[in-house]
């Protein structure tokens, strides 16, 4: 791949508004999606996401109802993905999670399991609060689904993230639907995925002078 046809990416990947309806992405090209999603960075790799992909056109419509950001993207999308972030008990250095992810993940040996376990220490003493501690698993959240919207581009598949919800009106959807535990996760936002219904208009951005300082 070439530096042009990374800017051409780049360019294709836009905010789309309303989606092909009569067009569905493949079973395969939705892994790859994911796949970007998993493969995604996070801090210590702690991988604090989960991804529902809702495909029923009857949950899609209940979550356009209380997604105001995007009902019109909810209601034509191939795939809505809800982003969930684990919550701070789940992230903490002495949780399950924690102790599933080192030992039967990444199959750390015991010499690294507790210099893991006290470095993970460390990072749980760095938050005042289960807030911060949050704030913190969410912003990881969000690098997967940036990681994910690009993927997507690359198969030339279209995208729309979605924050503009009622996250609490959402929660009880899925947890109504047996989709969700919010003892281990919170709703973070949504994306939908699918092929654009109109071209999209030219990106509109300022100079890249104005938004980099390179310093030598």
């Amino acid at each position: 791949m070439n530096k042009n046809e990374v800017i051409n990416i780049l360019n294709f990947r836009h905010a789309c508004k309303e989606f092909n309806n009569q067009k569905s992405i493949s079973k395969e090209d939705l892994d790859v999606i994911l796949e970007g999603g998993r493969l995604a960075p996070s801090s210590v790799g702690i991988e604090p996401w989960h991804f529902i992909v809702v495909e029923n056109k009857n949950l899609k419509d209940k979550l356009s109802e209380v997604c105001f950001g995007g009902a019109k993207q909810i209601q034509t999308c191939s795939d809505f993905i809800v982003l969930l972030t684990r919550t701070a008990d789940e992230i903490k250095s002495d949780s399950h999670y924690i102790e599933y992810l080192l030992k039967d993940v990444q199959n750390l040996t015991d010499e690294h399991y507790n210099m893991m376990k006290g470095f993970l220490k460390n990072v749980d003493n760095m938050f005042d609060n289960d807030k911060a501690f949050q704030a913190y698993a969410t912003e990881q959240t969000y690098i997967a689904l940036s990681s994910m919207m690009l993927t997507a581009a690359m198969l030339e598949i279209d995208s729309c993230p979605i924050g503009g919800m009622d996250k609490k009106a959402v929660t009880k959807i899925l947890v109504e639907e047996g989709l969700l535990d919010t003892k281990k996760f919170q709703v973070t936002l949504g994306c939908a995925f699918g092929y654009r219904a109109k071209p999209a208009t030219p990106k509109k951005r300022q100079p890249l002078s104005e938004v980099s300082t390179i310093v030598k």
